[in-house]
């Protein structure tokens, strides 16, 4: 009877082995179709703005590396770096004095948050620019005292420096909110066992605490980087002369908008592509503590269990 059984239920099975051994995955169909639609909106996309005339693209062709296109374009490169620099130093000492258990410092640092995050940027930088009408002189003194020395509010306070600060001061208030961010995602007990080797405050957040921290700061810096770049054209408000006003000196003389609103756009687009390549780079630079430690653990998973000889014997 046995015999009989195991031969009656030895073809099922092979069948079934044959089965699951043939066994492959359907035809996405649906995703296919999908794809297919997707590239010939792309393609008719692509197709109507290279032949619709009305974009003008022997005049982008003309003028994207016109001098006064390319002036425009350093001007806001410039602004960038410095005010992102000053952003970013001035953002992290106030991440740490808010953070601090000093009421005074931490109420200081909450108050300026508050108020540039408030507000628009281009508020603040129109401000900026005419400080000359709530302070007709800026000086150094003592309150209430006498004043060492005075200058007058015009002089100093130039499109640069009205654009430089609008930017810089309401950058540090972002970063700073980043940077607590990061610093809060490091575990606690870091600073204490930083504290317990003898080391300071400040050693301990430089040498410890911000390097783990930045896998957490990077990726909304990056964004804010990207976002500052396309925070320059607004002063041309304050008649800086960075890449939009400079392609609206243009346009108002040739009356060709649209096309140099492209170029613009282009100079852009490039600009922001080649910065996301560089946080990535950055960002997996500071990720390779976790890609170590995941690959160690790989390995270690795959690794056979040691049996003891003897019990190997039984």
């Amino acid at each position: 009877m046995s015999s009989n059984a195991g031969n009656i239920a030895s073809p099922s099975g092979d069948a079934s082995e044959r089965d699951v051994a043939n066994a492959h995955r359907p035809f996405p169909k649906g995703r296919v179709a999908a794809w297919i639609v997707t590239l010939l909106i792309a393609a008719y996309c692509a197709w109507s703005v290279a032949h619709n005339e009305n974009f003008g693209w022997h005049v982008v062709a003309q003028y994207f590396f016109d001098p006064v296109v390319i002036s425009g374009l350093y001007v806001s490169l410039g602004l960038t770096v410095v005010a992102m620099a000053l952003g970013i130093a001035f953002g992290l000492l106030l991440a740490i004095a808010r953070m601090s258990k000093d009421t005074l410092a931490s109420s200081l640092a909450s108050l300026f948050i508050w108020f540039f995050r408030g507000t628009p940027l281009l508020v603040q930088l129109i401000f900026w620019y005419n400080l000359s009408t709530l302070f007709p002189t800026l000086s150094i003194g003592i309150p209430f005292g006498p004043t060492f020395v005075s200058w007058d509010t015009n002089s100093v306070i130039s499109p640069v420096t009205a654009a430089i600060a609008g930017l810089a001061l309401n950058e540090a208030a972002y970063m700073a909110e980043i940077i607590r961010g990061g610093l809060l995602s490091v575990d606690r007990g870091q600073f204490e066992t930083a504290e317990a080797f003898g080391m300071t405050r400040i050693r301990a957040l430089r040498r410890i605490i911000i390097p783990q921290a930045m896998r957490s700061i990077v990726p909304p810096t990056g964004n804010q980087l990207i976002s500052m770049i396309k925070a320059t054209s607004l002063v041309s408000v304050i008649a800086m002369a960075d890449l939009l006003y400079s392609v609206q000196s243009i346009y108002n003389r040739t009356f060709e908008v649209v096309p140099m609103l492209l170029v613009a756009v282009i100079w852009y687009l490039l600009i922001t592509s080649v910065l996301n390549i560089g946080q990535g780079y950055i960002e997996r630079y500071y990720s390779r503590a976790d890609r170590r430690s995941g690959a160690t653990k790989a390995a270690k998973d795959s690794m056979p269990a040691l049996v003891p000889a003897q019990e190997a014997g039984q």
